[in-house]
């Protein structure tokens, strides 16, 4: 029982220092605001990450595309391993590492969104996605942990969780990304 109380504990005072950080709150209000421009200017939202982050991907990416609270338009928005045959070509091809570059490089536009989630922030495959779309003139945000990891350097805004524990990174993401899908719904279809 203390196991149990001593993780949910733990998990509370992740939120709580998140919630205590300014920095990061104006982070999410501004990625707010320039996802719903984007959406409004008629470009894409993309999603990646690798194992639970590729769940939390998927996850928002549906928020998104299907809906949220509102029984509304979908918005475009995608994550994108979930073409298996395409994924697994190109990391048998090309190396996993590049498995979300090709696909940046290949249907992003200038003005698109790359949402990245990596706790350590040092994935090698999100950060060639993010150099791709770097080069592609592709907004990027990176959810990460409290460094930012490499990921940092590359992403336009940055999320990192005030904690080095992976699963509570993970929760954090998810409840901020939620918070950000709300936001944007609301906004968007005010």
């Amino acid at each position: 029982m203390d196991k149990i109380k001593n993780i949910l504990e733990a998990s509370i005072t992740t939120k709580q220092k998140a919630l205590a950080d300014e920095k990061l709150i104006d982070t999410i209000q501004e990625v707010t605001d320039m996802i719903t421009t984007a959406f409004q200017k008629g470009k894409r939202v993309y999603f990646c990450g690798n194992g639970g982050s590729a769940a939390d991907a998927q996850h928002l990416a549906a928020e998104l595309s299907g809906r949220f609270y509102k029984d509304r338009k979908a918005l475009p928005a995608e994550a994108l391993h979930c073409n298996t045959s395409y994924l697994t070509a190109v990391a048998n091809d090309y190396g996993y590492d590049a498995a979300f570059a090709r696909l940046v490089e290949g249907i992003t536009e200038p003005g698109d969104v790359l949402i990245g989630f990596s706790t350590s922030g040092n994935s090698p495959n999100i950060l060639s996605a993010f150099e791709m779309a770097k080069k592609r003139e592709v907004i990027t945000v990176g959810f990460t942990g409290e460094s930012g990891g490499k990921l940092k350097s590359y992403s336009d805004y940055l999320i990192n969780i005030p904690s080095v524990d992976t699963p509570r990174i993970q929760e954090c993401h998810i409840t901020i990304g939620h918070i950000i899908c709300q936001l944007v719904e609301e906004k968007y279809f005010a």
